[in-house]
């Protein structure tokens, strides 16, 4: 919010010709900048046949993800701090169609019967949850509230030249170092090795899976719809 306000002033300011200006230099450096692009992904496609594919994709899942201002932290930081939920409802039609991906993804490969499904190699990769779980989410939530973004907002704004997020950025590959060398002991403490839930498996069969997943992402869509719309109307 105060990233958008800074930027509004500053346009404000500035007079019609300094903005074609800037408009100029803008394009041109983008130009430069895809160019120089498109000889770093044909030079790592001599060494994998996917590096140059990857690359653009990269670069353009960063270039929306700046456009839009996405981040995870403040899909659920910003309903509570100033009552928005634009970001919130994204992020659940994010989930929702993953959600689709992953379901057709997994029916095309396993089919329907649930006994033919391998939790080892399904596709996304299902993973054990516990209280593990909780107290990671929990710890992580208050660090990316405090460095002001998700490690795609930290990425994005790093790009954008916020010199903290580089700070962030630090000390996110410091913690997950940190991370992996206490995370084989952390697994052989009963309490935190969690189990791995695959809700087709667990409520025995797609059908009742869907309707949950579904069920519940709609009524978590709605229920932002409402509290932004209370939020702008100023009623508590």
């Amino acid at each position: 919010m105060n990233e958008q306000i800074k930027r509004s002033t500053s346009r404000k300011k500035a007079t019609p010709e300094q903005r074609r200006r800037r408009k100029i230099i803008q394009i041109s450096l983008g130009v430069i900048l895809f160019a120089i692009m498109v000889i770093i992904a044909s030079l790592f496609q001599e060494i994998s046949p996917k590096a140059g594919f990857v690359l653009f994709i990269g670069i353009a899942l960063g270039y929306t993800l700046q456009r839009s201002r996405f981040c995870f932290t403040a899909s659920l930081r910003d309903p509570i701090l100033t009552g928005g939920t634009n970001l919130t409802k994204a992020v659940i039609i994010a989930l929702t169609l993953s959600s689709i991906g992953f379901m057709a993804i997994n029916m095309s490969k396993f089919g329907l019967d649930m006994s033919a499904y391998d939790l080892s190699i399904i596709a996304g990769n299902v993973k054990p949850v516990g209280i593990n779980t909780a107290i990671g989410a929990f710890l992580f939530g208050i660090g990316a509230v405090i460095a002001g973004g998700c490690a795609s907002g930290t990425l994005m704004r790093m790009g954008e030249g916020f010199a903290q997020q580089w700070l962030a950025f630090v000390f996110f590959v410091i913690g997950s170092v940190i991370g992996v060398i206490i995370a084989v002991p952390m697994k052989a403490v009963p309490i935190l090795k969690g189990k791995a839930i695959f809700l087709p498996e667990a409520l025995g069969g797609w059908v009742p899976a869907i309707i949950l997943q579904f069920g519940l992402l709609a009524l978590v869509y709605l229920l932002a719809d409402w509290w932004g719309k209370r939020k702008s109307t100023g009623i508590l």
